[in-house]
Formats: C-alpha cells, structure tokens, sequence
C-alpha cells in the first residue's frame, strides 16, 4: 500500500523530535531522539486556540516544551529539529499557519520546523503510515478518514453548539435535555427517568431543575457537563433502562460517522488485511460494551441508498502515547526515516465483518 502524501520534504539535520497533542481538558508533550527512543513525556493545560485564544496556545505549547527540553537535559536554547503539533482545533489552514508563525516569532529557539494539524490526523498517523479513520469521542467528538493518496474526508468536529454527536458532553447533554423536556410535559424519554434525574441533582449539586440552570450557562464548564456521561455510564452496568437506552443512541450516531466516511474510502484501504483501521479515540470507547450493540446494528444498515456497503473494518485503541502520530509527521516533514514498530502502539478490540449487514453473523 503506497503511503499518503504527508506535505513537503525538507531535509535537515536530525536532532531530537517534539510533539504536542491535545483532547478537550489537557495536552501532552513528548520529545523523541533521531533513533525514535522517547527522552520525557509531560502533561499539560488545554491547548486548543479556539478557547484560550491564540497567543495563549503559543504560550502553552512553549513552555510544555521548553519543560520537556529541559528534563531531557537539553538547552531550552537549543531548537529541536521539528515541533509536531496535532491538536484539537487545528483543522483549518489558515489559522494553522498563525499558530506557527507566532510560534516562529515569538519563540524563535523553540524548533527549527514545523507540522501542525488536527489531532484527528495526529492519532491516524500513531497506527499506520498507509492511512485509516480516527473516530475520536471523548469530551467532544469527530471523524476523519486519511487515504492512502493522502485524499481526505471528515464528518463533524464541530463543537457542542453544533454537534458533538456521541461523545461524553453530548450524552450528558441528551440526559438533561430530556430532563427538562419531561419535566414541561413536552416530550418523554423512552424509559422512566427518576434515577438518571438523581443522578444529575448530585452530580451538579443541585435540588431542582432551575438551579441547574446556573450550570448550563454562567457556571457552565464543557468538562464538567462531560463528565456526568461517567455517571450515567456506570448507572447502565447497573441496569437503569434509560441509562443503557443513552449510551445505545451514541453508539449509533457513531456508527453513523462511519457511514458518512465510506463513500471516501480509497479501494486500497479497503482492502488493508483486517479491515479498513479505525483509530477509536476518547474515554466513551471505555463504554464499548455499552455502545456495541445499536453501533454494529447501525452498520449493518449499510450506508445511504447508492453509497455502497459498510466495508470490513478493524476498530483499534491506541496503547502507546498519541504523541506518537504527530512525532512521525513531524519525522516526515524533515525527510528523516524515524523507526516505528505502528504494530506496538495499538490493539483492535472489534472486527467488524461486511457480511454482517446480509446474514447477522457478528
């Protein structure tokens, strides 16, 4: 399988290799050596520029990695070879190119070259150098799928005020939403609600639904309202009917980005050994068996009328660091062959297999 188009190739000398990722809540940094061993990892503070602004983000991210330099014992004088940044928020050219130029300006010793691209991309590229889907759902969620022509196609990633489908912050939402709703006799949840609405009062500290108001506008904390989808997780394992009903509703919206990507799906990949990979990437997959049934049924649809069937996929959980992803890219962009065992830096915990959507057979 050819490898994708990963931008130009430049060449220069090599020297330890630095990359930056990043969910909703925090980041991490790690710094690699030219034989691929990794010197430091460290964590830090959320990095996407959308919702601490621009010059924040530079901020974060040169000091994270002015951090790891010096725990590596390198010089904070000293530029890395190149900076790989796949962070969340970074999907559009534009604005990626102001996150390197202030970068470049700014902080003038921090690395000699940079990639930066989302971190849909950067978790692809942690388990394949052929291309493949990420299917993040973590606080937020998106997909992306990567060609092996370096072609891409995405579906959502747009945020919880226009979509989030699937992921923590969305579940939640779909709980106290319904809440609501049911309390004004407008519409039902398909199940009865009294433990799911008690396990809102305690998780906000609230008696009553108008005091939760407070937490849906001037209090409100995206990863505070996410992490009630922990709750209501461990309330399905103990059987609430409304609670399993939530999690049944993501898996299928899930699945659904997975339908919207296969009309894009390059021949080659689909026929990687396997399955096509999908790099599945947020605390909800911690949930698969609570998503598992109503994803796999979904799939089974098969995609829109015309689009063609749902083909083998091989749905993979990272074990390594995802920074791993983006420290290739940046390896790319120097031209330099960094080693890479992809193999060691995931598991697949799900076939799914074509036939399914004729004869049922999981």
């Amino acid at each position: 399988m050819a490898s994708p188009s990963w931008g130009p190739q430049i060449k220069r000398s090599p020297s330890p290799l630095s990359v930056c990722r990043r969910g909703a809540t925090h980041s991490s940094v790690a710094l690699f050596d030219a034989q691929g061993k990794k010197l430091v990892e460290l964590s830090g503070p959320n990095t996407n520029h959308w919702g601490v602004g621009m010059e924040e983000c530079q901020r974060r991210i040169a000091a994270m990695v002015n951090d790891a330099k010096a725990q590596a014992g390198l010089s904070v004088e000293r530029p890395l070879a190149a900076l790989g940044l796949s962070l969340s928020g970074c999907e559009q050219e534009e604005s990626n190119r102001a996150l390197q130029e202030g970068l470049e300006r700014r902080y003038p010793t921090l690395s000699e070259s940079y990639v930066v691209c989302s971190d849909t991309l950067g978790a692809i590229a942690s388990a394949s150098d052929g291309g493949g889907i990420v299917l993040i759902s973590g606080t937020g969620s998106n997909a992306l799928l990567l060609n092996p022509d370096g072609t891409e196609a995405r579906c959502g990633g747009w945020g919880h005020m226009i979509g989030d489908e699937g992921s923590a912050f969305w579940i939640a939402h779909q709980a106290v939403r319904g809440i609501y709703h049911e309390q004004d006799n407008f519409r039902s949840f398909p199940y009865p609600s009294d433990s799911l609405w008690s396990i809102v009062k305690e998780h906000f500290g609230v008696e009553d639904r108008f005091a939760l108001l407070s937490h849906a506008y001037e209090k409100f904390s995206k990863s505070h309202f996410a992490g009630l989808c922990k709750r209501i997780a461990d309330a399905a394992r103990a059987g609430d009917k409304l609670s399993l009903w939530l999690f049944s509703e993501a898996g299928k919206v899930l699945a659904e980005y997975i339908q919207a990507l296969v009309p894009s799906i390059h021949a080659d990949l689909k026929r990687c050994p396997g399955g096509v990979p999908v790099v599945c990437v947020g605390s909800v997959w911690k949930s698969w068996d609570l998503l598992h049934d109503a994803f796999v049924a979904q799939l089974r649809k098969g995609c829109r009328q015309g689009q063609g069937p749902v083909p083998d996929l091989a749905l993979l959980s990272l074990t390594g660091s995802g920074a791993i992803g983006a420290t290739m890219l940046a390896a790319r962009q120097l031209a330099f062959p960094l080693p890479c065992d992809y193999s060691a830096n995931y598991k697949v915990f799900y076939h799914y297999k074509a036939e399914d959507q004729t004869n049922g057979r999981l």
